[in-house]
């Protein structure tokens, strides 16, 4: 074996405890983005009749709820693979097994994503040079930034994060001043109740379903529990500290936004086209021009660390996952220099490559892709809450309201939020199920072909 790696397995891992909880914070701000919901405004004013904010308060009130699972779970299993570990623990290593291949869908589909976005706003500046140019371009360069560390990456990133706070600050100011000289486009508290005054349940739902990929990337933070150098509750602060500052800031731009945006929820049905480009186009007609090009620059930076963000969790969650001998033992190597699941890194980055480059080459790649994320991370949610109740009232430390009552809300929002989502995102995500539980079913029958007479 190469002297520049060590292999991990089962309870002695090698990765590196250097993250504290300003390191944690970061890279859970830089999955999510402060503009996260600049993307998705259109599409979600459109389906929600214009209550765009109230679809982001609903869908920040749904994340609390997971967010508090997670932080039960953080401070009693810090190991790295996320909701695998939680699940592994609380339910059993079968169940673990579903919930950490259910979130990997999400791993595997939102750095594919993400970088399809920062080719197509790179490609809008430079039309000369292709968008998958600039896809691989950007997936190439912050890979490189994983191998080196999750610490490195995180400082790496907080320019970016530096940025879209500035950014976000200019277009609140810039919004105000509007509606003081200018009046809103909407009635005020249209944004929370829908235009006209009336909105439909289903549709808020709707909304939050395609709004809850704007949340992802609070539970990545949990992926990096064994780089945290604290407590197990600093991974848990993290979490819940990343979430109410993305929650407040996606709130005030999504409030401010509907009220100075121009184009109605009926038009942006009518149009799907206009959709894309809704919340730049209100900057635009609203504050300035250039306002909305430095949002493009932004959203096209942010987008590509958000991507490599996703892939480090993403391999965090494969090494877990191996380490447990649930996938390929060979995907538990750790770097020895740098201390990072370097296997997992790499494939992680393949499939990305695998995902993105034919997406950044057709038109509607971007819609596909954003058309099947949240579903697993989604079904893993519900698994995670279960989970909670499970642990606790097992362990015999059970308490009514963070372990019942939290988890039960949380996995009846959740659940509600998936059946609302796409027939298609459905339909993608039960094939991805029934892939994962052949997958366990073998793995079952090799241990069985694996084990002395008279043990299987």
């Amino acid at each position: 074996m190469s002297q520049s790696t060590v292999t991990q397995y089962g309870g002695n891992r090698g990765l590196s405890r250097n993250l504290g909880f300003s390191h944690l914070v970061m890279l859970g701000l830089l999955l999510i983005g402060a503009l996260a919901p600049v993307s998705v405004f259109g599409p979600i004013d459109a389906v929600s009749g214009g209550a765009v904010a109230l679809v982001y308060i609903v869908a920040c009130i749904a994340m609390g709820f997971t967010a508090a699972s997670y932080a039960q779970m953080a401070r009693v299993v810090p190991k790295a693979g996320s909701v695998f570990a939680y699940a592994s623990t609380g339910i059993g290593p079968r169940t673990g097994f579903i919930a950490g291949w259910m979130v990997l869908l999400d791993y595997i589909l939102v750095p594919g994503l993400c970088y399809v976005v920062t080719g197509l706003a790179m490609n809008s500046f430079i039309p000369s040079i292709p968008v998958w140019v600039f896809t691989v371009a950007a997936l190439v360069i912050t890979t490189g930034l994983n191998l080196v560390g999750a610490k490195v990456a995180s400082q790496a990133g907080a320019a970016v994060i530096v940025a879209e706070a500035v950014i976000l600050l200019v277009i609140v100011v810039g919004a105000i001043h509007f509606l003081g000289t200018e009046g809103a486009t909407r009635e005020t508290l249209s944004p929370l109740t829908g235009v006209g005054g009336g909105f439909d349940v289903m549709s808020v739902l709707h909304g939050v379903s395609i709004a809850v990929l704007s949340f992802l990337g609070f539970d990545a933070i949990t992926a990096f529990a064994e780089e945290n150098a604290g407590t197990p509750s600093v991974v848990s602060k993290a979490t819940l500290t990343c979430l109410v500052i993305v929650g407040v800031a996606f709130v005030a731009q999504t409030y401010l936004g509907a009220l100075i945006n121009p184009v109605t929820p009926g038009q942006l049905t009518a149009d799907a086209a206009l959709q894309g480009a809704t919340y730049y186009s209100a900057v635009q007609a609203s504050i300035s021009s250039w306002v909305a090009t430095a949002l493009g620059v932004v959203k096209a930076v942010g987008a590509a660390f958000a991507a490599m963000v996703a892939m480090a969790a993403g391999s965090r969650l494969i090494y877990g996952m191996s380490a447990d001998r649930r996938l390929p033992r060979a995907l538990a190597v750790i770097s020895a220099r740098t201390h990072t699941p370097v296997n997992a890194t790499l494939l992680s980055a393949a499939i990305t490559v695998a995902i993105a480059l034919p997406a950044s080459l057709f038109a509607d790649g971007l819609s596909v892709l954003a058309s099947l994320v949240n579903i697993g991370a989604l079904s893993a949610f519900v698994l995670l809450h279960i989970s909670v109740f499970a642990y606790f009232r097992r362990e015999g430390t059970f308490r009514l309201v963070p372990h019942l009552l939290v988890p039960l809300a949380g996995g009846l929002v959740t659940a509600a939020i998936l059946a609302s989502s796409s027939r298609y995102a459905q339909l993608i995500g039960l094939g991805w199920l029934l892939v994962g539980i052949v997958v366990l079913a073998v793995q079952g029958l090799r241990r069985v072909a694996a084990a002395p007479v008279g043990e299987a």
